[in-house]
């Protein structure tokens, strides 16, 4: 039951991330496109219902990812949010009632068996609860640094694939830091109880840093198509979470020849990503 739990919370997420993914993009397409960061956008998408559907998509999502990190390494979790982009498809597939083609399946199928025989190999371990000060210190700053400088390129540049790729990889630097942030703060509400949890500061680090994923998601939605942010988003997200798993948990991955099948995965992964996020351009 080690791994079964984190896993199924994981996949419950995953797949409330992909509903809010079709929902806030439906939304996103329909309000005026914005040349740099506008705070204003999100209240131009309050008023649409699909949007808020979407957020609270967004709520439930949280809730089950927070039980997987609770019960779970972070290196574990987190790549499985990879599922997200192939369940996006296939949720917008039958919101429009149009089938996916023989060729779509097959990637989808690809990202599966890659994500299955990367994790097998890697095989996570570790479930620190404690991450002294200075880890934290280090990793803030670099994801900052990171999220701030792929921002600021992305919003100079014109709408188009460049500016899209830019901001959905500084969307998923967000992702992973919230996910890092939450696992401790989940692991403070277990250990010492709801007011502790409230008065810990890895509380309201993993709100804002969520926060700023937002509205990174929604501008990287309008600033290109799919094909350039949702595989920088996705890949950037599982990669980085892996990073910062045995950064600052101490989680521990296969090595050795186990690398071998863990590049055949990632490839997989990869591979089937690039071929969903070019058919998502045309998903409504």
């Amino acid at each position: 039951m080690g791994v079964v739990l984190p896993v199924l919370f994981a996949l419950f997420a995953a797949f409330s991330n992909a509903l809010a993914t079709v929902l806030q993009r439906r939304a996103a397409l329909t309000v005026p496109q914005s040349d740099g960061f506008r705070l204003g956008l999100v209240l131009d998408l309050l008023r649409r219902p699909v949007w808020i559907g979407g957020i609270l998509a967004v709520i439930a999502a949280g809730a089950g990812q927070a039980l997987a990190l609770a019960t779970g390494a972070l290196a574990l979790v987190q790549p499985l949010f990879v599922l997200e982009l192939p369940l996006a498809l296939l949720i917008a597939s039958l919101m429009t009632r149009q089938r996916l083609p023989r060729a779509l399946w097959l990637a989808v199928a690809g990202v599966v068996a890659g994500l299955g025989v990367a994790l097998v190999a890697a095989s996570p371990m570790g479930n620190r609860t404690h991450v002294p000060a200075e880890r934290w210190v280090v990793a803030l700053t670099a994801c900052a640094v990171v999220v701030a400088a792929l921002a600021v390129a992305g919003l100079r540049l014109p709408p188009g694939r460049a500016r899209a790729g830019c901001l959905g990889a500084a969307t998923a630097v967000c992702y992973a830091l919230t996910a890092a942030l939450m696992k401790s703060a989940v692991h403070v509400l277990d250990d010492d109880g709801f007011v502790a949890f409230l008065t810990t500061w890895e509380t309201y680090a993993f709100g804002a840093s969520g926060i700023c994923a937002l509205l990174l998601l929604e501008h990287a939605m309008q600033g290109g198509p799919l094909v350039a942010s949702q595989p920088a988003l996705t890949l950037g997200d599982a990669s980085i979470s892996i990073a910062l798993g045995v950064v600052l948990y101490e989680e521990r991955l296969r090595s050795g020849w186990w690398l071998l099948p863990q590049l055949l995965g990632i490839a997989l992964i990869c591979a089937g990503v690039l071929a969903l996020a070019r058919a998502g351009e045309g998903a409504p």
